[in-house]
């Protein structure tokens, strides 16, 4: 009985939420935006900072789109990359959240949400990855999120070798290990962020780490919102040349929830966790 009560509040809750949002949503189409400059895409609706108006804009440039994303590391369904997409317009896809709870909350969301969305209870291993690429619709989807505090750039490497090719990629970046470093940590299937360094500043990738990696892939740099959360990559043989080569996007910024957490900018954080591995991409 208790549970069914707090499902019935968190249900009232969520839905209050995605009103708010798409409340919010509604302005979007009213921004200035200069396609030279993603600073002026950028507007949140459900996304924590600025992704929902840089994908909405990305979007708009593609040469063929398919209506499909992919975003591991969903939360609970809202508070996230591609909850626009899902429920403001309608797209199908996979939601991939490793809490069995908030991935509960997610599923009950579904009947607001688009055509073939699917909120999968997974926590995403490299040995997981083949048979989560085969559950997706497309091996092309518009739009790819990855964002698990951890193992970002190993998964995303068994992404692309499994045969996934997102047109557009957005993935979190860890401003903390400076805007130079080619690092990411050590893969690790159970890494927890939250238990691997008290200051849990220890995770993930950093941006020059993710642009090394995906050149390497044939992906080109958009730029990274000016939160300093997450960085955006385009595959150039899905948009018009004079478009990508356009753009003047922001190389780094520093994340400013850690700024605020530590009052202290990212070379003092990055001594923080200056003893734990690293590795070179």
């Amino acid at each position: 009985m208790i549970g069914r009560i707090r499902r019935h509040f968190d249900d009232l809750a969520d839905r209050q939420r995605i009103a708010i949002a798409l409340a919010r949503g509604a302005r979007m189409p009213a921004r200035r935006i200069d396609l030279r400059d993603p600073a002026t895409w950028e507007f949140s609706a459900f996304s924590q900072n600025g992704e929902d108006g840089v994908l909405d804009v990305l979007r708009s440039q593609l040469i063929d789109a398919n209506r499909s994303f992919i975003e591991i590391g969903a939360s609970d369904g809202i508070d996230n990359n591609t909850a626009w997409l899902a429920i403001a317009e309608k797209y199908g896809g996979l939601m991939v959240e490793g809490d069995a709870r908030k991935s509960a909350r997610a599923r009950r969301l579904l009947p607001l949400a688009g055509v073939g969305v699917e909120c999968l209870a997974l926590f995403v291993t490299r040995a997981g990855v083949p048979a989560l690429v085969q559950r997706a619709l497309f091996r092309d989807p518009d739009v790819c999120s990855l964002d698990i505090d951890g193992n970002d750039c190993h998964i995303a490497d068994a992404l692309l070798a499994a045969g996934l090719r997102p047109k557009i990629w957005v993935v979190e970046y860890n401003a903390t290990f400076g805007p130079e470093r080619r690092v990411s940590i050590p893969y690790a299937d159970a890494f927890d962020f939250t238990a691997a360094h008290p200051t849990q500043l220890y995770y993930g990738v950093s941006v020059a780490g993710w642009r090394a990696f995906f050149a390497q892939h044939g992906y080109r740099f958009v730029g990274v919102e000016r939160n300093g959360v997450n960085a955006f990559f385009a595959d150039p043989a899905c948009f018009a040349p004079a478009f990508l080569d356009g753009v003047r996007g922001l190389d780094f910024a520093e994340n400013r929830y850690q700024l605020h957490k530590f009052r202290q900018p990212w070379p003092q954080q990055f001594e923080r966790i200056a003893g734990m591995p690293l590795v070179e991409i």
